[in-house]
């Protein structure tokens, strides 16, 4: 359930379009934990960072019903490509047919793969903008894998960082995804090649820019 804050803000927030409620709605319906949606907010910041930000090459790693893709790749300029990767193919038709109702199925490859797998194997151009959202225990991982593959300048989102406030509850750092999420926070704020900064937007987002 919204909260008042979260329902203030979308209410001053320009809305979404139909094709983009129609993910929502059918996520809502069909999936089990429709939470892990990106949403209206932070897709709405997701493609207003790809548009100003000049990107023309995404990589998304975590799909799930193919909202937060879809806000991106309506933030690409005519030409950009977006990749996004999903270990589970199970959504595989209801990501299709929302991306054919939001007109952006020439701008996005789905790649059915292990994330890991695909980005120590890929070997074509740097990406300008990563999001992250799939496995929290493996955000480190993601980070070190994707950071060769970014260019100079490029942005990393990572979603989900402040985990509900369990990252900074001490009493809260006990499963696997919160102790996951503090190592990556941990050593993100530390690291010398990045800079970046937590917003608490939904369940917390990480804007990261590689120096």
């Amino acid at each position: 359930m919204e909260n008042p804050l979260q329902k203030y803000l979308l209410a001053h927030s320009t809305p979404q379009e139909e094709a983009l409620a129609w993910i929502e709605a059918q996520t809502n319906t069909r999936t089990n934990y429709p939470q892990m949606l990106s949403g209206p907010l932070q897709g709405r910041l997701l493609r207003m960072l790809v548009s100003f930000s000049g990107a023309r090459k995404v990589l998304e790693i975590g799909t799930f019903t193919g909202y937060s893709a879809a806000c991106m790749a309506m933030g690409l300029p005519e030409g950009g490509r977006l990749d996004t990767l999903e270990i589970n193919d199970e959504l595989e038709e209801l990501i299709c047919e929302g991306w054919r109702r939001a007109g952006v199925t020439d701008k996005i490859s789905l790649h059915i793969v292990d994330a890991k797998e695909f980005l120590r194997s890929y070997d074509g151009p740097p990406y300008d903008f990563i999001y992250i959202d799939a496995n929290k225990r493996e955000y480190l991982q993601y980070f070190e894998l994707v950071l060769p593959l970014l260019r100079q300048g490029g942005l990393i989102v990572a979603d989900d960082t402040l985990q509900g406030g369990k990252v900074y509850e001490e009493s809260q750092k006990v499963d696997a995804q919160t102790k996951g999420l503090y190592a990556f926070n941990d050593a993100v704020s530390k690291d010398s090649r990045v800079e970046v900064v937590m917003l608490p937007l939904r369940g917390g987002v990480s804007v990261i820019r590689k120096k």
